[in-house]
């Protein structure tokens, strides 16, 4: 069972091998209470507690004990890290877990969870050969919390990972369209932040969390409306983003001040965007980006990818996971939901 975390929804699915597929068997959305999910952590672990039994028995899901799960990057270092190649494993890990650790993070090694994983080998410009170690640490405070709240609704937590890992996990059918030379920066979309990741080969080259998504962009939408501010989005989703037609001076954004609030907002995670890509190529003159993908609720937004495709000059395509997955469904999933099920599906195939 893959159960995924938002200060929105509670978001639960399982997944059953299919043939050479998978099938759906459960997908559950349920809405999360205010103030129990909070800049990616978990502040009030009584009321999840409640929320998780309540929803697992009310769909007969509460005889499976061991789940997977996932933090939000924003809590995470991730690092790609080149090693000495004539290391054993128990010396790679000594030197990973207790020496190089430490150098690359923002708090005491003594409070980190850290972990690893060995990608390949390569030859550094001296001509040594090395192995590539992808390094993933976050704070014990943030990792515990998420063990003890499933511990106490009677789960295992026996997968817990990175939201982006479980996306590119679900999207990589599409990425393996890609070259080893041809970078794609994947765009998660949540509800009050934006993951951006330069993924190549599947692996994450580069990170980093804007606090940008679409609570900001329907509080902006709502108060150019006069609206009431709300936490529920619903209003937002389905919405068509207008687009300034290309050699025309004016837009439909013009005469409408709810668009313009959206394209603002839009305008900002684009820059921040194209300031994330430029870091990345400018580590390397061979690299290049050759996607955008845009994940999350977010991509449910009408035309979203082709307003990024203008704004970056950079091929632009919203992610369905159902479609990436060849998923076989027993009911049909709306197009506005399958945007925001990339985590969720990553992490019910971790299960399977």
């Amino acid at each position: 069972m893959g159960v995924e975390l938002t200060p929105e929804r509670l978001n639960i699915v399982r997944l059953k091998k299919q043939g050479q597929g998978y099938k759906l068997v459960n997908l559950v959305s349920a809405e999360m209470p205010e103030n129990v999910i909070q800049d990616g952590q978990i502040v009030n672990p009584p009321e999840l507690v409640e929320l998780l039994q309540t929803v697992t028995a009310e769909h007969k899901l509460n005889k499976i004990k061991t789940v997977a799960t996932a933090i939000p990057g924003r809590d995470v270092v991730t690092r790609l890290i080149p090693v000495p190649a004539e290391l054993d494993d128990r010396e790679l890990r000594e030197m990973i877990l207790n020496q190089e650790a430490g150098l690359y993070l923002p708090f005491p090694r003594e409070e980190a969870d850290v972990d690893y994983q060995k990608l390949g080998f390569l030859v550094d410009e001296d001509g040594i050969e090395k192995v590539q170690v992808l390094l993933v640490a976050t704070r014990k405070e943030v990792t515990d919390t998420y063990l003890s709240t499933f511990q106490e609704a009677g789960f295992q937590v026996d997968v817990l990972e990175i939201t982006s890992f479980s996306l590119i996990r679900t999207i990589r059918p599409q990425l393996r369209q890609f070259g080893p030379q041809e970078a794609v920066a994947i765009v998660d979309i949540e509800y009050d932040y934006t993951e951006i990741s330069i993924v190549v080969d599947g692996v994450p080259q580069f990170s980093r969390t804007v606090p940008i998504g679409t609570l900001q962009i329907q509080s902006s939408l709502s108060r150019a409306m006069n609206l009431p501010p709300s936490r529920n989005t619903e209003l937002l989703m389905g919405m068509t983003v207008p687009l300034n037609p290309l050699g025309m001076g004016g837009n439909t954004a013009a005469t409408n001040p709810g668009a313009a609030a959206m394209l603002r907002v839009l305008g900002e995670l684009a820059d921040e965007l194209r300031r994330s890509i430029d870091f990345y190529l400018n580590q390397d003159e061979n690299l290049e980006v050759a996607q955008l993908l845009i994940a999350g609720p977010g991509g449910s937004l009408g035309q979203v990818d082709e307003f990024f495709t203008q704004r970056l000059s950079l091929p632009s395509s919203a992610v369905d996971p159902i479609e990436s997955l060849s998923l076989q469904v027993h009911e049909e999933i709306s197009e506005l939901q399958r945007p925001s099920l990339g985590i969720v599906l990553g992490l019910g195939l971790r299960e399977v």
